[in-house]
């Protein structure tokens, strides 16, 4: 879309983050506390040390990102979603249900994005207030939520979930809802190290609707919820938050659950929410995040069967991204103490003892875990090489098979395409636009995607 939304969307996220910066002193003790909890579960792994991650921020550097595809596949093999592992192939949609998918969804909990405890306190929603106003030219009434966890179990442990939601003053009945994983940026938060080549300096366009504009005009509605308020972006909160309610303020342990999955067990309370409210049409609600969040918004899809739609925008390692490829981010990255939290501890041994052929599954067992749902992989190309584009194409090829034996489309192709090409005519939808590390000039795809499968009344 136009370049100078890009630059508003960047600048809002800046300003925000020097909103919420903690001191200098806040944010040495929030790594600290982090570094100590990282290092008490690599004791828990009887593992010493792990392989340095990748240098996003230095090309010059020992430990450069890696952009040179001959060197990106040092893995080339991935799992068969479609081979048990007894060998037998999986060869009908009742195999995929009842045998297959059980084993990949038991892989992803106990080694890398860990297991939701069975008993996950109730969620109380409360309606704060409700508010009729405009959004542009849209009439618009905007209801804010809290969703009260019972902590009855550990009362010390507070956990009180944002949600914002948005619907058409004037809609004649319940309409469909696009949530979106909100940027509210947590203390201590750092932009996440990017690939700065090729980057332009041409004149920005002319700005056109944001995105929740252009979902009004299509008659749906949206929502944003804050995955802060669920569980915090850093180590130092796994003590703290939803996960630390359920351990009762002590450390995980090696398959508890992460960030990520805390996140989308948080937007299912919200689907358990909109399934109440007459307003929306809860059969036919979208989940969107970006980067940290685009990863978010995979697990929420691939777990929850209730949500319709995902726009993956951006998701890179621990995302869509093939774990077996040496291109941007990489497992040692997600594995460090900076980001470990958003996986299981079980994670951070593929970055020291074994490597990442080892890893029982990968990023495309995860997309075909939404399947036969629809699901958009986006991203950017000019500083956005952090995050793979071509490994998140690829793992959606590779997740084809699944979407196929359920009876859809795949990609249609296996070559990476061109810039800006759009695939949106399968249930799997891929789009890289030629900007960078932003959302924005995808929604229009996204939006023309989405309306094949979500309507309005």
């Amino acid at each position: 879309m136009k370049k100078i939304i890009e630059f508003l969307f960047i600048a809002m996220m800046i300003a925000l983050h020097s909103y919420t910066q903690p001191s200098r002193q806040a944010q040495d003790s929030l790594r600290k506390l982090s570094e100590q909890d990282h290092k008490a579960m690599m004791d828990l792994l009887h593992i010493d040390s792990i392989r340095q991650g990748a240098n996003g921020n230095n090309p010059n550097a020992p430990n450069a990102a890696n952009y040179d595809e001959s060197k990106a596949n040092p893995y080339p093999n991935l799992p068969d979603p479609l081979t048990l592992k007894n060998g037998k192939k999986v060869t009908t949609a009742k195999m995929w249900w009842k045998k297959r998918h059980p084993e990949i969804v038991e892989d992803f909990d106990r080694e890398i994005y860990g297991r939701v405890p069975k008993n996950t306190p109730k969620v109380t929603w409360e309606i704060l207030s409700t508010t009729d106003t405009m959004n542009g030219d849209f009439p618009i009434t905007v209801k804010k939520l809290a969703g009260h966890v019972d902590n009855s179990s550990y009362p010390s442990i507070t956990v009180n979930i944002d949600l914002t939601l948005t619907t058409p003053a004037n809609a004649k009945g319940h309409v469909p809802v696009i949530m979106e994983f909100g940027f509210i940026f947590p203390p201590g938060f750092r932009f996440p190290p990017r690939d700065t080549s090729n980057r332009t300096t041409q004149p920005p366009a002319p700005a056109g609707p944001t995105w929740q504009q252009q979902v009004l005009a299509t008659g749906w509605g949206y929502a944003i919820i804050s995955p802060n308020s669920i569980q915090a972006d850093n180590g130092a909160g796994l003590t703290q938050g939803i996960i630390g309610l359920m351990n009762k303020g002590q450390r995980r342990k090696p398959d508890d659950w992460g960030a990520l999955r805390a996140w989308a067990w948080g937007a299912s309370r919200a689907m358990d929410y909109f399934e109440t409210d007459k307003s929306v049409d809860a059969k036919q609600i979208g989940i969107e995040g970006h980067s940290r969040y685009g990863k978010a918004t995979l697990v929420t899809m691939a777990y929850d069967s209730r949500f319709a739609i995902a726009f993956i925008s951006s998701s890179g390692e621990g995302g869509a991204k093939l774990h077996r490829r040496n291109a941007g981010e990489i497992v040692e990255n997600v594995a460090g103490s900076g980001e470990y939290h958003w996986m299981a501890g079980n994670f951070i041994k593929y970055a020291g003892p074994l490597n990442w052929g080892d890893l029982p599954v990968d990023a495309h067992e995860l997309i075909a875990m939404c399947a036969p749902r629809p699901v958009f992989i986006s991203s950017g190309e000019k500083g956005d090489g952090w995050v793979d584009a071509r490994g998140m194409f690829m793992a959606g090829v590779a997740a084809g098979p699944v979407y196929k034996l359920l009876g859809k489309k795949d990609l249609g192709i296996a070559e990476f395409p061109k810039v800006e090409t759009t695939l949106i005519d399968g249930e799997i939808a891929f789009r890289q636009h030629s900007q960078g590390h932003t959302p924005v000039p995808n929604w229009p795809t996204f939006i023309q995607f989405a309306s094949h499968y979500i309507k309005t009344q």
